[in-house]
């Protein structure tokens, strides 16, 4: 039976019936979903029944799998398998983690506008976060369609952004919620990587715009200039006409593309409340950017 695709908007956001995840997938499903995904950027596929291996089986269907930034945190223990990053409000041992806990700090800043791995080489390509518990009240997901915003940009903004180069790093955006200490560790593993504002997309052939919270400077740019420019790009790519909201359901995997979109956690009760969302991340190529890279010490696996 072929999927059936609810579009929430002509372009972007749409939910994916009629197909089991937890089973492998035949070559027309797959390239039916790819090809939903290359149109739509952000893919919801309801009422999902995966084990942590099932979900990881699915993901790989999407490229190599990257690591979780958490390795690098070693003060904390795993919850889950490293090729899992742990969007959950708790601890090793299943409990809610506390006000002051170092990682409930850290995750403070899947809060703001960002895209996943950014800031690695080589940087994300797909993200599949499947929710397992959810709160009541709040925590829902905002995206944004970078590709749209991109569009809309006033032609004199586009010409400025034409080959502005803009540095990466996990450690820009937890400093901008005061999450200053880091390890010397964690300094090489979140190392700056130069990425441009503009990219295009090889797929679909849209450009778009490539920002998130991680950008820390722009090359040739004072800090000053670099942080409102950052502002203003971000104020105009999450405005409400571009925006998906959804609000998360046990058994949902929602997949997006980092490449052209921006996310966000909306706020919750995180320690009142359970919610255990899991996300697996696929890379994109190393070269992408035409480019050499290093590898980050995080990436996945080729």
């Amino acid at each position: 039976m072929p999927i059936s695709i609810f579009p929430v908007t002509p372009r972007f956001a749409a939910e994916i019936g009629d197909i089991e995840l937890s089973q492998p997938l035949d070559a027309a499903t797959l390239e039916a979903t790819r090809d939903a995904f290359a149109t739509f950027g952000v893919l919801v596929f309801p009422a999902q029944n995966l084990t942590v291996q099932q979900h990881l089986a699915f993901a790989r269907n999407f490229g190599p799998l990257e690591v979780t930034v958490q390795r690098a945190l070693r003060t904390e223990k795993l919850r889950v398998p490293e090729q899992i990053a742990d969007i959950a409000n708790m601890d090793a041992e299943g409990s809610l983690w506390k006000k002051e806990s170092r990682l409930r700090l850290f995750q403070m800043g899947n809060r703001l506008w960002h895209t996943d791995s950014s800031f690695k080489a080589p940087s994300g390509y797909a993200s599949m976060l499947y929710a397992r518990s959810v709160a009541p009240i709040g925590g829902h997901t905002e995206f944004a369609d970078m590709r749209a915003a991109c569009d809309a940009l006033p032609a004199a903004t586009k010409a400025r952004l034409q080959g502005l180069i803009a540095e990466h790093s996990l450690m820009y955006s937890r400093r901008r919620l005061g999450f200053t200490e880091f390890t010397a560790e964690e300094k090489v593993a979140f190392a700056p990587v130069r990425r441009p504002l503009l990219r295009r997309i090889p797929e679909s052939g849209r450009e778009t715009l490539y920002i998130a919270s991680h950008i820390g400077r722009i090359e040739g740019m004072p800090d000053s200039e670099t942080e409102a420019l950052v502002a203003e790009l971000v104020a105009h790519a999450t405005q409400r006409q571009f925006v998906y909201t959804h609000r998360w359901r046990v058994g949902d995997l929602v997949m997006w593309d980092n490449r052209c979109t921006l996310h966000r956690g909306t706020e919750y009760e995180d320690t009142r409340w359970p919610r255990d969302l899991q996300r697996a991340t696929t890379s994109d190529r190393l070269d992408v950017f035409g480019v050499a890279e290093k590898k980050s010490a995080l990436a996945a696996d080729y």
